[in-house]
């Protein structure tokens, strides 16, 4: 599937305004029937669909020659409120199986939310900036780890970018070299 790498390929709204992640690499377009399972997986609780993204992932990352792998990954946090109503955070059920398949590190206590936000899916595209800014932290403890890094973020779905590129600055505050997402499904612009 597509790999998107905001040094070869930009849209006129990324020229305005430049992300602070660096690639994006997608294993699926968020269509049928790609969104579905998305769905069954986020709120069906159907865990076992994170293996098959993974995989997916997997792939697509694979078949990215052109693009350095990272050397470790990070899935994007949910707040304390989010993970107790859903039970599991499905970008860290990605991330485990993912990690495995390419040999990265999973570093599960780097990064941090540091607030609750409203879920960015109901909001109108240009209030999610200002839902999500501010809301990651690192742990004190992880900064000296993180400098110098590429890290790999990994997520179950990309809409506007919003909270991706928000994770991806506060990663780079904290000295992340690179960051480069990993995301299973992308919705299409329309």
């Amino acid at each position: 599937m597509p790999l998107e790498d905001k040094s070869s390929k930009e849209c006129g709204d990324c020229l305005k305004h430049a992300p602070a992640f660096d690639a994006t690499i997608v294993a699926s377009d968020y269509a049928p029937p790609a969104d579905q399972l998305v769905l069954a997986l986020k709120f069906g609780n159907r865990l076992e669909l994170a293996g098959l993204f993974a995989g997916m992932l997997h792939d697509a990352l694979m078949n990215a020659p052109s693009l350095e792998v990272p050397q470790r990954l990070i899935a994007t946090p949910l707040g304390p409120q989010r993970l107790v109503e859903r039970g599991f955070n499905q970008a860290l059920e990605i991330a485990k199986p993912l990690s495995r398949k390419a040999g990265l590190v999973l570093d599960t206590k780097l990064v941090l939310r540091q607030r609750e936000t409203q879920a960015q899916a109901l909001l109108h595209p240009d209030e999610r900036r200002k839902n999500i800014r501010g809301a990651f932290g690192i742990r004190p403890e992880a900064i000296d780890r993180l400098r110098g890094l590429h890290v790999g973020i990994v997520d179950d779905v990309i809409t506007t970018g919003e909270t991706l590129n928000e994770l991806a600055a506060t990663l780079k505050r904290f000295g992340a070299a690179r960051v480069t997402n990993l995301v299973f499904a992308r919705t299409v612009q329309k």
